[in-house]
């Protein structure tokens, strides 16, 4: 069953951010017990080879590999489902229009017009008949609200009926309401909830970040389903906390 499949029947799916360009740290991460990992091109050194690498590595652990492109670009978002990718996540969505050009470069013909080659390791290296069919089917397809007009233009963005996931950037919508960094600032909880609300209403996966248990608790409560903890770099800082205390390193 595809990643997808098993969000829009409401399944939790647990992550985390991957910037560390290294299949060897995605394959940890995925042995340790997660459902997927988020290849970043937006915020890490990753290039498409070492992409590829990390996701065959996800793969052998039976978990899931969703890429998130550094932005609204035919070319990147080609190259990303080319290596196999389970789904797209593009940031700095803002209008239906972004929706809309966005499904032109992930669907094959006739919901878009992305270009095929079945020679690629998405398409198995060789022709299948059923493939392209299947990936329009399959493959996620998701967008990231981070801006105060993607947020004022939300309920327009989620009329598109063939949108399947709504990430909610809580960092970059707290610089937006002028309280960086902030993302437990009641002003900036509002905004998020009042998206939540939105999203899960018009039938769409809600994807958002947390950090503690109690974050966890809260958006479960709101059917929060896409859950992404913390980023690679950050887990193996924090994880190192211990040995920097015992060592008396600050």
């Amino acid at each position: 069953m595809s990643i997808k499949e098993k969000l829009k029947n409401r399944e939790q799916m647990f992550g985390t951010w991957c910037i560390i360009p290294s299949p060897e740290v995605v394959n940890i991460l995925c042995k340790s017990g997660l459902d997927f990992v988020l290849v970043d091109f937006e915020h890490s050194p990753v290039n498409f080879e070492t992409a590829q690498k990390m996701i065959m590595a996800a793969h052998a652990e039976n978990k899931y590999a969703v890429s998130r492109v550094g932005k609204l670009d035919d070319v990147e978002i080609l190259r990303s489902l080319d290596i196999a990718s389970d789904g797209i996540i593009i940031p700095h969505i803002e209008s239906l229009d972004d929706v809309n050009r966005c499904l032109e470069f992930i669907k094959y013909y006739p919901q878009g017009n992305r270009g095929y080659s079945p020679y690629t390791r998405a398409g198995g290296y060789c022709v299948n008949a059923d493939y392209t069919q299947n990936a329009n089917k399959n493959i996620l397809f998701g967008i990231i609200i981070e801006s105060k007009k993607g947020i004022e233009n939300l309920d327009e963005i989620l009329s598109s009926p063939d949108l399947d996931l709504v990430y909610l950037g809580a960092y970059d919508i707290s610089i937006s309401l002028g309280l960086a960094g902030k993302i437990n600032h009641p002003k900036v909880l509002e905004v998020l909830n009042l998206c939540i609300e939105k999203i899960t209403a018009a039938g769409k996966i809600v994807g958002a970040m947390y950090h503690t248990q109690e974050d966890y608790e809260t958006f479960t409560q709101k059917n929060v389903n896409f859950l992404v903890y913390k980023v690679d770099s950050l887990i193996i800082n924090e994880g190192l906390e211990q040995v920097r205390t015992v060592k008396g390193v600050k």
